[in-house]
């Protein structure tokens, strides 16, 4: 096991294009760290560095204490799982298993009790003797996540290791890989597209944008306190309604416009207001539970639905704010006690302790300094 230190790390390729922008991370011994961000950011990129298959521009790498910059990737003692699985076509499960410790020049029975072990920790013992071809997506999957283990190594990369896989042997293996990693202790990076994927697995997780990092925090820190609008916009399912309004005094009390009514905000906002002196132009971010559909006398806002998803527990109401100048599209999670459909008129509660407020000219999260996260 070992920690992971990022430092002023730099990716710049020789067409001038600069993947990776002064990045600083450090992973603690025995953490499962998710890279997330769109496509293009930068996270297989610096995956990559940690293992030594790119170059790194500027900066250091520091692995269980040692600098591993310019290190050869099979002196830093780390094991990676590829999204193609990268298996042997013509070897057995057995021997793709055991192929690393081979190389490695291990006694026969040593590498044969270690591909036993692994074999059913990972339930691959009836398949040993199989050849990838013959085996499950899962399968496959379960066999390269066993030629890392077999090798013991400080560290796991992991590079979108289950986009290959349908929706439902996703859930169950990204399951069965933070388990296992749980179980193993072993420090580990992995790479996704997939903010679900990412939110469920990691102790933390880092979310970068155009090489840079944005923000590193546990998955329920980067929903309820995210940093800056492209934080808030890029984690959570549906996504955050974002509405362009006004801080303005009412009844005594900040509030800010949403739908064509004033909303006053709760204390801690206000503070951050106080503090950080703002006024005037705000983004406003609203998540999907912060509207509470309630009897029209105690409604905020009011909502013109225009399709519902139907989620079995629940409903996403997608629509129009009825009052809202500017029709921004937004969407409502709903209980299944209330079941509105195409056209009608939804009465919402807005919940202002949940609320969010942004910097409208820097995308800044206001009151990011006063709760510390």
């Amino acid at each position: 096991m070992a920690d992971i230190v990022l430092a002023g790390v730099f990716k710049e390729y020789l067409n001038g294009v600069v993947a990776i922008r002064d990045l600083d991370l450090e992973l603690v011994d025995g953490e499962l760290m998710v890279l997330v961000g769109p496509s293009g950011c930068g996270k297989s990129t610096l995956l990559r560095m940690v293992a030594g298959l790119e170059d790194v521009t500027a900066g250091t790498v520091t692995i269980d204490g040692k600098d591993v910059t310019n290190a050869s990737p099979r002196s830093r003692d780390v094991a990676m799982v590829f999204q193609s699985y990268a298996l042997y076509p013509h070897m057995s499960v057995r021997r793709n298993i055991g192929y690393p410790l081979k190389l490695a020049r291990l006694p026969k029975h040593e590498i044969g009790d270690r591909v036993e072990a692994v074999a059913r920790r990972l339930g691959l013992e009836k398949v040993l003797d199989r050849r990838p071809s013959q085996l499950s997506g899962g399968q496959r999957q379960r066999v390269a996540m066993g030629r890392a283990i077999v090798r013991q190594p400080t560290a796991f990369l992991m590079d979108e290791p289950l986009s290959n896989l349908d929706a439902n042997l996703r859930v169950q293996m990204r399951a069965e890989i933070a388990g296992l990693q749980r179980d193993l202790g072993v420090t580990t990076m992995y790479v996704t597209h997939d903010q679900v994927e990412a939110m469920t697995m990691g102790d933390r997780v880092a979310v970068l944008n155009e090489g840079v990092l944005e923000q590193c925090a546990t998955p329920r820190a980067l929903y309820d306190a995210p940093v800056n609008l492209f934080v808030a916009g890029f984690i959570g399912s549906p996504a955050i309604n974002l509405f362009a309004t006004r801080i303005e005094a009412c009844n005594g009390t900040a509030a800010v416009q949403l739908g064509g009514h004033s909303v006053p905000l709760a204390a801690r906002q206000r503070a951050a207001l106080a503090d950080e002196r703002v006024e005037g132009d705000v983004v406003l971010g609203v998540r999907p539970e912060a509207f509470e559909a309630v009897e029209a006398e105690r409604a905020t806002v009011t909502m013109r639905a225009a399709f519902v998803e139907e989620l079995g527990s629940e409903h996403v109401v997608h629509g129009t704010l009825v009052d809202d100048p500017a029709q921004q599209p937004c969407a409502a999670r709903m209980s299944i006690e209330h079941t509105p459909a195409a056209g009608d008129l939804v009465p919402l509660r807005v919940l202002p302790e949940r609320l969010l407020l942004f910097d409208a000219s820097s995308g800044r999260r206001i009151g990011h300094g006063l709760d510390g996260r």
